[in-house]
Order: structure tokens, then sequence, then C-alpha cells
């Protein structure tokens, strides 16, 4: 039982004053906080908070930072001395986390930038760029529940770290002996040495110019009104200072959700995706009769959007509805390139592609996670044969102006803002625009289901129902994309084709009917996450095909879960 000896090397080991000794002697569930490490997912580790190799503490933070300062400390002196970029959010343990990440990397003789207070994940990943530092970390744990958090890394370009520099990162945390022999230096010493350096407001100022240069309307006549929340994260101040800069906004704030806390105690869940966030939004809403609804998650950088419909009710758009409403004002404001592209990840509704068609603009895929599209932002830029104009995802990540390389919602909500400013002004609101594009382009419908499988047994059932739909795909599949064996298969004729993007453990069944659905794990929660996509030419038509759809396919999963649980 080696996560018993595990346990009993951090007992050995835990200070006697430790608040992780008392936790772990009344854990109702010490195997699951040492049967296995946090891992590297799509955007760093995150865990549940508690004691245990399999959660997220001072210890688990140390390796990870550790593994950081090999990794840098591998690329010379001149990557040490650019030094690294640290900012947290408003979960609990994140200043502490922050500090410790700050102390390690001293302890190895890098420089840190660590801000003075909480900062939303975009500032992080524009400190990178604006500081040249070579790398930088997030202390997060982005929209998830509140015993959360996690360490986001990114590299010199601002993005979250590539498939290879994890790779190396991850195998430097493999050789550490024991998480109880790296004890850093004090705060004080590494400050009077120069290698903790604390940043703030200059920071803020650079990133607001940065901001206003990507406006697309200087000058908009406005009688929007607006109502935003931040859900007790982190994006209250910029977004103040944005709105203040740019002018005759007329905006409602939520008084209960403006003030940061870990808790997040007006809802159950901080997901700007969810209905549910808005519940304090949409009373604030009737109340001065809003036109749109904006939401934050803890981080910023996801945003999420309630518009009103013609019977006055406010319905909340899914994250490629409003995408395909911001790149559609995008591509009609814009003076267009020859070679613009616009990126957006393969599990984001074909809608987007269609309006960019139209336009004479290149649609490029990517596979989940923002990282990808800053990836192909950087290929895009070294080759000069394109020139990047927007990129988003459907789980509400969006990016205009590329001074950030990392999904930022203090850009969306003032993107979100103008355009609805100026489809008000032209006499339509965001929910009429975007009834118009289903009626130009189809009427695209996607939704998103999720099965939660936790524990030691959880990762076996989702590989299993990975490999059951791999072998075994729905009769009106007219292509199979395996990403993890790197190739489409078309059906009936069996043909293969390369995919050309890293591999990962995605599956997309494209049927005959332009519908699609995709399966992967997730990388960050113990969740297998199920997308469906159709097309159809009626509202009314589309959602009986995405129920069917939906239904079929989430009832194949029904009958996996419940076979493997009779232990066959």
């Amino acid at each position: 039982m080696q996560w018993k000896s595990i346990m009993a090397h951090w007992l050995n080991h835990l200070p006697p004053e430790d608040p992780l000794r008392i936790e772990l002697q009344n854990e109702p569930n010490p195997e699951d906080c040492f049967d296995n490490s946090l891992e590297f997912g799509t955007a760093g580790i995150r865990g549940r908070l508690g004691p245990g190799t399999n959660r997220m503490n001072i210890y688990t933070v140390r390796k990870a930072a550790v593994g950081l300062a090999k990794y840098i400390t591998d690329q010379g002196q001149d990557a040490m001395k650019c030094g690294v970029a640290i900012a947290y959010d408003c979960r609990h343990m994140s200043p502490e986390f922050a500090l410790e990440s700050a102390k390690i990397l001293g302890m190895y003789g890098i420089r840190s930038f660590l801000f003075k207070d909480l900062r939303p994940t975009p500032l992080l990943s524009f400190a990178v760029r604006y500081l040249r530092t070579y790398a930088g970390i997030m202390v997060t744990a982005s929209h998830n529940p509140p015993d959360y958090n996690g360490l986001k890394m990114y590299g010199l370009d601002g993005a979250q770290l590539p498939l290879q520099a994890v790779d190396s990162i991850v195998n430097k945390i493999q050789t550490i002996e024991s998480e109880f022999l790296l004890n850093p230096p004090h705060e004080k010493e590494l400050q009077q040495q120069g290698y903790i350096t604390y940043i703030g407001n200059q920071i803020d100022n650079a990133y607001l110019d940065s901001l206003a240069t990507i406006r697309l309307h200087k000058k908009i006549q406005n009688d929007l009104r607006t109502v935003f929340t931040p859900l007790h994260g982190t994006a209250t101040q910029l977004v103040r200072k944005a709105f203040n800069s740019a002018g005759n906004y007329n905006v409602t704030l939520v008084k209960e959700q403006m003030h940061p806390d870990p808790d997040f105690p007006t809802v159950t869940s901080p997901n700007p995706e969810e209905r549910a966030v808005f519940e304090l939004a949409i009373q604030y809403g009737k109340e001065v009769d809003a036109d749109i609804l904006l939401a934050t998650d803890p981080d910023a950088d996801r945003l999420g959007i309630a518009v009103k419909n013609p019977a006055g009710e406010y319905v909340v758009l899914t994250g490629s509805q409003l995408g395909a409403l911001m790149l559609h004002y995008v591509l009609e404001q814009k003076s267009l390139p020859h070679n613009g592209v616009i990126i957006k990840t393969i599990v984001t509704s074909e809608l987007g592609r269609a309006i960019a068609t139209d336009f004479s603009v290149k649609t490029l895929d990517t596979l989940t996670g923002f990282k990808f599209i800053a990836e192909k932002i950087g290929e895009v830029e070294s080759t000069e044969e394109c020139q990047f104009l927007f990129g988003y995802e459907e789980s509400g990540g969006y990016l205009m102006g590329d001074f950030v390389r990392d999904k930022d919602a203090i850009q969306s909500v003032m993107l979100a803002a103008e355009m609805a400013s100026y489809h008000k002004q032209q006499g339509n609101s965001l929910y009429e625009v975007l009834m118009g594009l289903f009626e130009k382009y189809g009427y695209y419908q996607e939704s998103l289901k999720s099965i939660k499988l936790e524990g030691k047994d959880g990762s076996k059932q989702i590989a299993r129902i990975m490999d059951a739909f791999r072998v075994d795909p729905p009769s009106q599949t007219i292509e199979l994309e395996d990403y993890l064996a790197g190739e489409s298969i078309h059906a009936p004729s069996g043909l293969k084709s390369l995919i050309d993007l890293p591999k990962s453990n995605v599956l997309k069944f494209k049927l005959s009917d332009e519908s699609w659905f995709c399966i992967r794990p997730s990388g960050t929660e113990p969740k297998c996450k199920f997308y469906f996509a159709v097309k159809g030419k009626t509202m009314a038509d589309s959602k009986e095909k995405l129920s069917l759809l939906e239904k079929a396919v989430m009832k194949k999963v029904k009958w996996l879960i419940e076979y493997m649980a009779a232990g066959k």
C-alpha cells in the first residue's frame, strides 16, 4: 500500500505546528490525498487544498516551483536574469503560494517580480511581456469550487507554457527526493538580495493604455445600460478603470459580489457560463432595465453574458454565441487585411468559421485550451504570412488585443459593451443581432455535458469510456477525428489523413447532417466532457436535433458506467 508509506513520510516530517498535520489526522479519505500526485493539465496544476501529494499545499507548490526553477536554470544565465513575474487571485492560500514560489525561485538565484496584491490572470500574461521576464506564475483555480487552488505557468511570450516545456518541468519535479528537503530563505533576505521585487500600479496603467488602443469606436453616443459582476473575483479594479477611461458608459455594479471573497458566498459555483451565477445580476438588471449583464470569473479570464430577448427576459448566451457576435462585430468594423485569420478551438461552434469565410478570413483550429490559441498566434507572428484578428473558445475565453497571450475577460467586457452600444445605436439588441446571424448562416446550437468520476477508479472509467467510443463510433459518423492517434478516419471508405495538431486524448465525431460531438477528459478536474453541436434550418429544428444527439450519446455513456459499476 504505497500511499500509506507516503503518508507516513509526511507525518514524520510535518512540523508539529503545521496546520496540514491536523488536517491530515482528521482527513476522512487519506488514500485520495496520497494515491497520486497532482499532474500538469492544459493549464498547469490544480486541485483541492489540503495535505498530501494529490492536494494543493505549500509542499506541492514548492515542488512545482523547483521544476520551473531548474527549467529556467537550464536555459542559462540570461534566462535567470530575466526572472519570473508572479500574480495571484482571491482564493484561499493564493498569496502564500505566490510568495512561496518566489522564495523557491530566489533559492535558485532567479529573480521574481511579485504583485503586491491580487490581480487577474490576463494582467500576469501582460506583465510577462511588459517586463520581458522569462516566465510567469499565476496562482489561481479559475472558476473551480472554493476548496480548489492551482498554478498556471507562462513562457516568455506571455502564453501558457508549451507542452515540451511542461514535460521538462514534470521530469524535473519527479527527480525531487523529498518536498521536505526544500527550505527556501526568508522573504526579507531575498528582498535584500534583489531576488524579490514587488510590483503594482505601473503594470496596471500600461495594460490600460494598451486596452485603449483596441477600441474600434473611440466615441459612442451611449445610452446602453450595463450590469457588471466580478463574482467575488479580481476584475473589479481594472474594469472600473477601463470603463472610466472609455467614457460615457452607464454601468451598475452588483454590490454583493464586488469584493474579493474566496468562499464565493452568493453563488454555488463562480462559473460565468452558468445561468445560476446571474441570479443577482438579473435582479439588478430588472431594476435598471439593463440591456446586457456581464460576469467575469474569479481570475477574470472568462466572460459570461446575458442579453434581453423581445419578451424582456434575460437569456444567458453560450461562449460560442458570444464569440460569434464579437467576431462578426470585429470583422464588420475593422479594416481587414488580405491575410487575416481567426483562431478557435475544435470544440467551438462552426458558426464562427461560416462568419469568417463570409468576410474572406481564414479560420485556424486548435486543441481545447487557450494555450494552443496563444501558440498559434505566435506561429502566425513568426511567419508573417497571416495577421491575427480574433481568437476564442466555447468556454468563455476571448482575445482581440494580442498584448495579452491568454484569454482576457477585461478586454472582453469592454468589447462586449462597445459592441452592444454600437448595435443599440443601430436600433438592435444583441439578441436580435444573434438571431440575424442564425438567419443568415444557419441555426447553430451547442451544449456541454460533464460527468464527474472521482477517486482512484475515476480515471480508469474515463479511459474505458474513451476506448468504447473509439472502437464503436455511432453509425451516422462520416468522419472520426482521433487526436490521440493524430489521424482522421473517413467513413465508409476507411481512408485516413493526418491531423496537424499535438496529440491529445480527444475524439470528435462528425455526423452526416453537419452535427458533431466531441469527448475529452478534463485537464484540470476529474471529469469527462461531452461537447455537442448541430446546425438546423430553424431554431426549433436545431433544438430538436441537439436534444436527440445529447440523449443518444449520454444514453450510451450511462450504460457504460452502469456496466463498469457491475464489475464488467
